[in-house]
C-alpha cells in the first residue's frame, strides 16, 4: 500500500472505511460483552455530536482552549462529588483507564523520590487480580511489582499484604473491582495497612467506580471503596465504560494537590514552546472531553439510576441462569454487574466458540494462580433486553459442544514447556508453537479454542513471548 499519487472521492472512503469494518464485531446487536459500552441511540448521538464539535480543539494547551480546561475541571468535580472527595481532593481527564494507572504510579513514584529519597528500588503491591495496566505502568517506569495472593473468592488476602511490605514498598493497590471476577478486595482493610506504615494507596475503579454508587443508593451492599475510606490516597475512573461516553475517557483523582503534584510533567530543557502536561499525552483532541461532558449531563443522576436498575436485573438473572446448569459454576459471587464461570465437565474454549459462531460475544480468560480458564461476562445496558436469549443459546451451545475432545495439546504443551525458561527457547521454537495453534497465515482464526487452549497449558512468560511475537509479525 503506497499514498496515492491523487485524491481519492470522498464517496469512495466512505465505502472503503464501510468495507474495512465488515469483520467488525457487531456491538449495535446488544449481544457483545465487552469493549464497546452503549448508552443507547439518544445518548450515544448526544456524544457524537459534542464529539466532532470539539475533534480538532487540541488540549495540548489548555489556555489556548479554555473551553477543554472548563471541561475537565466540572467533569473533575463531578468526579470528586460523586466519590466523596470533599473539599481537597483533585484530578485530570486523560485517554484511559491505562493512562489513568500509569499516572497514579507515576505520582507514586515521584512522591517517594521526594518524601522517602532512600528507596532507589521501589516496589508496588499488587493482588494477582490487579489489572494489567498496572504491570505496564511497573515496565514503564521501573518500578518492581509484589505480588500477592488472593482468597477463594478472589479478594486480596491483607495478610498476605502485610507480610510483603518492604522499605522499598511506594504503593498498595486494590480493585473496585477487580475485572475478572467483578468483586471488590477490602479496600478498607487494604487502606488501613497503607495508611499505619506510611504509604499510598490506590483504589482502580476503572471499571467501576462510576457506576458502583448507583449500585449502592438502589440497596445492593456495595463495600466502601472511594474517599470517605480513610488511607485511599488516589482512584481511577474510567467514563467511557459504564459512565457510557465515548472512548477515551478516563479520570485519575487524588485526595489533595500534594500527591497529584507529582503526576505532571513540565520541561523547559529545550528551545521550542513550553511544555506543561497534566496527563501522558501532549497534543491530544478535545472530543472525548466534550463528550464527556455532554452524556454525563444529558443522562443525569436519574438516567444512571435507570441504566444501574436494569443492569442489576440483568446480571442477577444472569447468575441465576448459569447456576441452574449442572455443567457451570461460577467463580465467586460478584459484587459488580460482571462476572466469570467455569466447567469441569466441558470446555470452556470450545463453548465460547460455539457461542460466538451464533452471533453473541463472549470473552475467554486462561488459568492463572488460583483462577482456572474460564468464562467472563461484562453486562452492558445494551445486553439486558438479550438476557433470555443468552441463556437459552448458552445451554444449547454446552450440548453442542459436550462430547468435544479437548486438553489433549495442553497436556503435551504442559509437560514440554512447563520447566523451560521462554527466553532460552528460539525463534524457530516460537514459529513451531504458533503453527501448532493455528496462528499465522493471512487474517485472524475464526475459532479460537485451541489457540486458546495451547496458551492456557504454557507458563505466564511464555503466553507473553508469544503474543507478543505474534504482535510483532502482523503489524
Amino acid at each position: 500500500m503506497i499514498l496515492p499519487k491523487k485524491g481519492v472521492d470522498k464517496t469512495e472512503i466512505s465505502k472503503r472505511l464501510d468495507a474495512f469494518r465488515t469483520g467488525d464485531l457487531d456491538w449495535r446487536s446488544g449481544k457483545v460483552f465487552g469493549y464497546v459500552f452503549d448508552p443507547g441511540k439518544e445518548a450515544m448521538e448526544v456524544g457524537k455530536e459534542a464529539y466532532m464539535k470539539f475533534l480538532t480543539e487540541n488540549a495540548l494547551d489548555f489556555t489556548s482552549f479554555p473551553s477543554l480546561y472548563k471541561f475537565e475541571k466540572e467533569i473533575v468535580e463531578m468526579a470528586v462529588t460523586h466519590l466523596n472527595g470533599g473539599t481537597e481532593a483533585v484530578g485530570n481527564f486523560t485517554s484511559g483507564g491505562t493512562e489513568s494507572i500509569i499516572l497514579a504510579v507515576k505520582a507514586a513514584r515521584d512522591h517517594a523520590r521526594v518524601h522517602k529519597p532512600g528507596i532507589t528500588e521501589p516496589e508496588m503491591i499488587l493482588p494477582i487480580t490487579a489489572h494489567a495496566a498496572f504491570h505496564k505502568a511497573a515496565r514503564y517506569l521501573n518500578v518492581k511489582v509484589v505480588p500477592i495472593p488472593v482468597d477463594d473468592t478472589f479478594r486480596a488476602d491483607v495478610s498476605a499484604l502485610k507480610g510483603a511490605i518492604t522499605p522499598n514498598t511506594i504503593l498498595i493497590v486494590g480493585s473496585a473491582p477487580s475485572y475478572a471476577h467483578g468483586v471488590i478486595d477490602p479496600i478498607a482493610a487494604m487502606a488501613a495497612v497503607a495508611k499505619e506504615n506510611g504509604l499510598l494507596f490506590h483504589t482502580d475503579g476503572c471499571v467501576g467506580a462510576f457506576m458502583l454508587p448507583f449500585f449502592k443508593k438502589l440497596g445492593e451492599p456495595v463495600p466502601d471503596f472511594d474517599f470517605s475510606v480513610p488511607g485511599v490516597t488516589s482512584i481511577s475512573m474510567d467514563l467511557h465504560k459504564y459512565a457510557y461516553t465515548p472512548k477515551g475517557a478516563s479520570l485519575v483523582l487524588y485526595r489533595n494537590r500534594e500527591i497529584r503534584r507529582h503526576q505532571i510533567f513540565a520541561c523547559s530543557h529545550w528551545t521550542g514552546y513550553t511544555i506543561i502536561n497534566n496527563a501522558i499525552l501532549s497534543s491530544r483532541t478535545g472530543g472525548p472531553m466534550a463528550a464527556a461532558y455532554a452524556v454525563l449531563n444529558f443522562l443525569g443522576e436519574d438516567g444512571y439510576m435507570d441504566i444501574a436498575r436494569k443492569k442489576i436485573e440483568a446480571t442477577k438473572k444472569l447468575l441465576a441462569g448459569v447456576r441452574k446448569h449442572k455443567d457451570l459454576r461460577i467463580m465467586s459471587e460478584p459484587d459488580f454487574c460482571m462476572f466469570s464461570f467455569t466447567s469441569d465437565t466441558i470446555s470452556v474454549f470450545h463453548l465460547i466458540d460455539e457461542m460466538n459462531s451464533i452471533g453473541w460475544y463472549i470473552q475467554p480468560a486462561l488459568s492463572y494462580e488460583n483462577s482456572r480458564q474460564n468464562i467472563h461476562l461484562s453486562i452492558n445496558f445494551s445486553n439486558v433486553e438479550w438476557v433470555d436469549a443468552f441463556i437459552k443459546d448458552l445451554y444449547k451451545s454446552i450440548e453442542k459442544v459436550r462430547g468435544v475432545k479437548y486438553g489433549e495439546l495442553g497436556d503435551v504443551l504442559k509437560k514440554e514447556f512447563e520447566n523451560k525458561d521462554p527466553d532460552s527457547l528460539s525463534d524457530q521454537d516460537i514459529r513451531q508453537l504458533l503453527e501448532m495453534g493455528s496462528i499465522g497465515g493471512e487474517g485472524f482464526p475464526e475459532a479460537m479454542a485451541d489457540i486458546s487452549e495451547m496458551l492456557n497449558a504454557l507458563p505466564a512468560k511464555l503466553r507473553e513471548r508469544l503474543l507478543i511475537e505474534y504482535t510483532n509479525g502482523i503489524f
